[in-house]
């Protein structure tokens, strides 16, 4: 039964990024799977630049990998790189990201940058489409909106993915947060748990050669982030 394992929004949380890892080795005993991760992997949570580092080093033998890009990586790569306003990204949690390199912008690597913005917008199998945010049911991926594959949030009762003309492919998905529990409907399972606040992160499993939603779920917890509105 090989399996793909998905991890949505870590935000700069590398705690939960390690004990997510080290938990996806138990689970698959040393056969071959897939690991996708969906983006957003800074802003917000204490360790940008530590997330990217730990997913830019790779992993263990046998695990296939594809880290796809959000909006938060998007947003940081812009101001970077002067394409929007830097206060845009600060307000929105890049206060953090820019700390975790020691709060000078100079001080962040191009490598860093260039490999957020070489992140895919999406991954496709048998089975499932895997985005940060959403599709739209009327574009076959590869003319679909890149704004919109980051940004889409679906209706609360659209228990459907759309799945973008691709035939019946189950949509696999974050960056709307539900912090109790993940998402599942028949068409979509929306895995993004509010990790970087709560320090609760839920990893989907699918079985590569069934359709629809996980199999499985493996919850990962850590202690939650600090009321930054508390801090002096």
């Amino acid at each position: 039964m090989p399996l793909t394992y998905v991890i949505s929004d870590l935000h700069g949380r590398r705690d939960l990024l390690d004990r997510a890892l080290a938990e996806i080795e138990t689970h698959r005993a040393g056969e071959n799977a897939t690991l996708i991760v969906l983006g957003d992997y800074v802003d917000k949570g204490p360790g940008s630049r530590r997330v990217i580092a730990r997913l830019r080093a790779g992993v263990a033998p046998g695990l296939r990998l594809a880290m796809l890009k959000s909006n938060h990586d998007a947003l940081m790569v812009a101001a970077l790189r002067g394409i929007v306003p830097m206060e845009n990204w600060l307000a929105k949690g890049g206060d953090t990201a820019l700390a975790s390199y020691g709060g000078d912008v100079a001080d962040v690597p191009v490598h860093d940058i260039d490999w957020l913005d070489g992140r895919p917008l999406w991954h496709m199998d048998a089975h499932r489409i895997y985005v940060h945010a959403g599709v739209d049911p009327a574009l076959p991926l590869t003319q679909q909106d890149p704004v919109l594959l980051m940004t889409k949030r679906y209706a609360d009762d659209d228990v459907s993915g759309h799945d973008a003309g691709e035939g019946t492919r189950h949509v696999v998905h974050g960056h709307d947060r539900h912090a109790d529990e993940p998402l599942l409907e028949q068409g979509r399972s929306n895995l993004d748990t509010y990790a970087w606040k709560s320090g609760r992160l839920v990893i989907g499993v699918f079985d590569d050669n069934m359709p629809g939603g996980p199999v499985e779920l493996i919850e990962i917890t850590a202690p939650p982030a600090p009321d930054r509105t508390a801090m002096p």
